[in-house]
């Protein structure tokens, strides 16, 4: 068999911080001085403006021209992988896929891109119309009623179940004593960490041994005091929970609502609903099963879908349509509602993205894409596990969706190196993977999510390079100990890490703790 790994160089720049490379006095464009006709038609631009709201210094930007400008960002970007510069499977639950280059032009048209969240709805129609139809769309896709668009994100649209979930307690008159909400441990962790912030006690289920949420540790939890529970499914593992039912049938006998963490719904399009599992509320990730850019953390928009009861607990405004004139409006007539969990609306040229990708698509076309999804993973998963030193976490369940968590253990056992190893190296081949959260329930493990995009070329090119690695280690660890060789990647001080002391998340901060360290090299 033909061995697929290819010679790869990344382009290393070194690239400074923007500041860095700014110049006292050069400029990008010089702004023209102000003919006397205008200054004496508007003023000088400046009294109008209130002193409590003028600066006191100029603002502190790099001071560039243009080209030193367009070479920094362009050696950033040849520093940079994603989907469409390697095969992208290593990126674990954050799905990555294709996004079609239509869509991007959709997306940069002045006429969305021109957009303010503060114009007069009368001149915004075009996109509030696209808002309503994806809601109209995803009532197919869920099965749910209502939608909003307002959460900026996969967290944020947590944030927003948990926002709900409080509400509607709150308006019953049961806040106080519902005060419980019960996720599972391979959930993502925003379903813990969000209703912990909201307040509220969270219960975490461990997995059986096939690693499926415990029922019967469900039954001993879920009580009067359960005011949700927050579930992903598939969990972070691939594992589907086949009797998701029994979960949302008893924690509605309790009167807890039932919150779906659908962020990863690669594999269930035209499969599996929302409704039908018996949840109340589910929230989806337009910037990863929909083909937008996952985006590093943003921009993204995490979809809200609800039950008709939950209606007028949703953020305040929804998107609606007159029936008589058929017009769209920002609908603030919401007084039980959350409030808002976010000033505008999540990203329109995501939503935008989304809804081109739906509608090229079709029913048919978005139910081709999960099964393909589940095929590249099982594919993917069989091959996999031939590779020396492998082994899949809960064995004893061996179906997986559109994902698989797996382990190095056997082969750190057996050599030293694990996951951390293997991530390093892997870089050298134009490519990452992702080692999966932490703390590791799983011993040295790693996530692959093949979505509908890769071929069986990319997924055979990418499982060589792991087989390679494995070998590596086994055969050649000098190689492995000293990886990276040939990517941007270096060893990595974690001391900076795990010390908030050090971080230093602006320019303006780095300079206080540092004082310039750079200039002293």
């Amino acid at each position: 068999m033909t061995d697929k790994t290819r010679p790869f160089h990344q382009m290393r720049w070194n690239e400074p911080i923007i500041y860095q490379k700014s110049v006292p006095g050069q400029r990008g464009i010089l702004i023209p001085e102000v003919e006397d006709e205008i200054r004496t038609l508007v003023g000088d631009g400046i009294s109008s403006i209130p002193d409590t709201v003028r600066r006191r210094d100029l603002p502190n930007l790099p001071e560039m021209g243009q080209p030193q400008v367009v070479r920094h960002f362009n050696h950033l970007s040849q520093e940079n992988l994603g989907a469409d510069s390697n095969i992208d499977i290593g990126q674990g639950t954050c799905t990555m896929k294709h996004s079609p280059k239509i869509n991007e032009i959709f997306a940069r048209s002045p006429k969305l891109a021109d957009l303010h969240p503060l114009q007069d709805t009368s001149t915004v129609q075009g996109i509030l119309e696209i808002f309503f139809r994806v809601g109209e769309l995803f009532r197919e896709i869920s099965g749910l009623d209502c939608c909003s668009l307002q959460p900026g994100g996969g967290t944020h649209g947590v944030l927003a179940l948990a926002s709900i979930v409080k509400a509607w307690h709150r308006d019953r008159g049961e806040d106080e004593k519902r005060d419980e909400v019960i996720t599972t441990l391979f959930s993502h962790p925003a379903d813990a960490a969000v209703p912990k912030v909201k307040g509220y006690k969270v219960i975490i289920l461990p997995p059986d041994e096939e690693g499926q949420p415990d029922l019967d540790a469900f039954k001993s939890a879920v009580s009067d005091r359960t005011a949700a529970i927050f579930f992903t499914n598939p969990e972070d593992t691939g594992i589907f929970n086949s009797r998701i039912r029994e979960f949302t049938d008893l924690a509605h006998e309790f009167g807890a609502l039932c919150c779906y963490d659908q962020a990863n719904a690669n594999g269930l399009l035209g499969i599996a609903r929302a409704r039908e599992a018996g949840f109340d509320i589910s929230f989806f990730n337009l910037h990863k099963t929909f083909s937008s850019p996952h985006g590093c953390g943003g921009p993204a928009t995490g979809l809200v879908m609800a039950d008709r009861r939950l209606a007028g607990y949703l953020p305040v405004p929804v998107v609606k349509r007159h029936e008589d004139s058929g017009l769209y409006y920002l609908d603030w007539n919401l007084p039980k509602s959350c409030g808002k969990v976010k000033e505008f609306f999540g990203v329109a040229p995501v939503v935008v993205r989304a809804y081109a990708w739906i509608m090229a698509l079709g029913a048919d076309g978005l139910e081709e894409a999960s099964r393909t999804a589940v095929l590249n993973n099982n594919y993917f998963m069989k091959k996999m596990l031939q590779i020396r030193g492998c082994s899949l976490s809960y064995p004893n369940h061996p179906a997986r969706i559109e994902q698989a968590r797996y382990s190095w253990e056997k082969m750190k056992d057996d050599t030293g190196f694990g996951t951390g190893d293997v991530q390093r190296r892997i870089a050298d081949f134009g490519t990452h993977y992702w080692a999966s959260h932490e703390p590791w329930v799983i011993p040295e493990p790693f996530t692959i999510e093949p979505s509908e995009s890769y071929s069986k070329e990319d997924i055979d090119e990418y499982l060589d390079i792991m087989a390679r690695i494995s070998r590596e280690c086994y055969e050649d660890p000098e190689t492995i100990r000293n990886a990276p060789h040939n990517s941007t990647v270096h060893h990595i001080d974690h001391d900076y890490f795990d010390d908030p002391g050090k971080w230093a998340i602006t320019w303006r901060e780095y300079n206080r703790k540092y004082d310039g360290y750079f200039n002293r090299r």
